[in-house]
């Protein structure tokens, strides 16, 4: 019986009960807990450091109302970053692999970035929609293709995420499979495949990493193209 390569992406279950949610909790427990004391230890001054140059670089292109979003992006990219790294590890599930799972991380903040957008500034948000100095005859096609490529953001985010990774994995599931038929046969090319496993690794470590910035550094743009447009923005840009 041949066993699916896409099978190692199901949730694993436990007396009927799939572990998603284990694999959905456990990265909240990896973080250490922030305290009050004047001098902290290295991994929280380390954390502290990583999300003050994160939030930095982030929002400092964004309005001062969009400063509000940095504490759930932030907190989102911890998220990410941890999921995928543990994905990497032996004897383990990747949430991030399944596209409901990212669609779900996607598409309230998307919507929620139109809908202040529509709220806040809704005549530049519709002008979004139609390009400055478009001929008559193509308004109406330009409004579909403009509306299409907005509800497509959520959609592209989400396949996105689990395409690069879904294809790293199994990448690595192929490899490794041949460096351990190739071990009895041909042990030089066995050798040489384990080292293309090694190096493929380390590419996959930092797009894991890569990929959870990329997630929050699109919705970040598009809060971004949301919130421009105050009168305390146009007097910074004017």
């Amino acid at each position: 019986m041949t066993v699916s390569l896409f099978d190692q992406f199901l949730s694993p279950t436990l007396l009927g009960i799939p572990l998603i949610a284990l694999a959905l909790t456990l990265p909240w427990l990896l973080f250490p807990t922030p305290c009050f004391r004047w001098l902290n230890n290295r991994s929280l001054q380390s954390q502290n450091w990583f999300i003050s140059q994160f939030t930095n670089q982030i929002f400092q292109p964004i309005n001062q109302n969009g400063h509000k979003w940095a504490v759930l992006l932030t907190a989102l990219m911890l998220f990410l970053i941890t999921l995928n790294m543990l994905g990497l590890l032996p004897y383990t599930f990747t949430p991030t692999t399944q596209l409901s799972m990212n669609m779900a991380f996607a598409v309230p903040i998307w919507l929620a970035t139109v809908l202040i957008g529509f709220r806040n500034q809704p005549t530049m948000t519709l002008g979004h929609l139609l390009p400055e100095g478009t001929p008559t005859p193509l308004i109406p096609i330009l409004i579909i293709i403009e509306t299409i490529s907005l509800f497509i953001r959520p959609l592209a985010l989400g396949v996105r995420l689990t395409a690069n990774l879904t294809a790293g994995h199994l990448l690595m599931h192929l490899i490794s499979s041949a460096a351990f038929i190739l071990f009895s046969i041909m042990p030089v090319v066995a050798i040489l495949t384990s080292i293309l496993l090694f190096l493929l690794t380390l590419l996959e470590v930092a797009v894991a990493m890569i990929q959870a910035y990329v997630f929050i550094l699109l919705l970040s743009l598009y809060l971004q193209e949301n919130t421009y447009g105050s009168s305390s923005t146009r007097m910074s840009y004017s």
